[in-house]
């Protein structure tokens, strides 16, 4: 089984513009997911899919700083981008990750590969359907027939977040979800606001420039009550919101 990975990354961010190239540790945000990826050698490509807007030459200039493919297409309608990736990088599955999620660990992603491919007939397989990691650590695999599914039925914000169509319609599909322990959902490391760059800057600053095994992110920030607490306060946005 052929596994693409696809990597959305665009400098518009609502809440916090430019966050993809922001240096952290002394790489790039969107690098460090390029890197997460790379360690875990898990998948058989690995696609950048960023917008069309003038912004995002930056995107594209970075990627050829890192030796990653890219993609420009449409910018809310993000599913069609990885419809139009898949066009020149076949595969029989997608590995979606967004470049705002930088403490990925590659061993999640590798064993969340294993596992798809271990399973026949599959068609979508995510951490986030069991919600124990903490935010930003979960990773996704949509096979391709549930992914066309998808660009044939979905609208609105099915479009901008690429697999929610196939999960919210579970009767479609075959669905599996990977739980993990310690149970840590409570917890936030994506970067969507000042708050959450805080946090993370604080943890590479402690533990470094390299991937480290979601066990040991956990238990450092459990036993940092007030490292937590920077941006414990923010609220994921809502489905519905681009």
């Amino acid at each position: 089984m052929r596994i693409v990975g696809i990597i959305q990354a665009r400098m518009g961010s609502t809440r916090l513009p430019g966050k993809v190239l922001r240096e952290l540790g002394g790489r790039s945000v969107l690098g460090w997911v390029v890197r997460a990826v790379r360690e875990a050698a898990a998948i058989d490509d690995l696609v950048v899919a960023t917008t069309t807007e003038a912004a995002d030459d930056l995107v594209v200039a970075e990627c050829r700083r890192l030796g990653v493919f890219w993609h420009r297409g449409p910018v809310d309608d993000v599913l069609t981008r990885f419809t139009q990736v898949l066009r020149g990088h076949p595969g029989d599955a997608v590995m979606r990750f967004t470049a705002d999620c930088p403490l990925l660990d590659p061993v999640v992603i590798r064993e969340a590969a294993l596992v798809f491919r271990a399973v026949p007939g599959l068609d979508y397989l995510s951490t986030s359907l069991a919600g124990t990691l903490p935010r930003g650590l979960d990773v996704e695999i949509a096979g391709l027939a549930a992914l066309r599914r998808a660009d044939l039925a979905a609208t609105a914000y099915h479009r901008t977040h690429v697999t929610s169509y196939i999960y919210s319609h579970p009767g479609e599909s075959r669905l599996l979800g990977l739980a993990y322990t310690p149970a840590a959902a409570d917890l936030r490391v994506t970067l969507d606001t000042e708050d959450d760059w805080r946090l993370i800057s604080r943890v590479v600053a402690e533990l470094g420039d390299r991937c480290v095994p979601v066990r040991s992110l956990v238990g450092w920030l459990r036993d940092r009550p007030e490292v937590c607490e920077l941006n414990a306060h923010v609220a994921q946005k809502a489905l519905q919101e681009a």
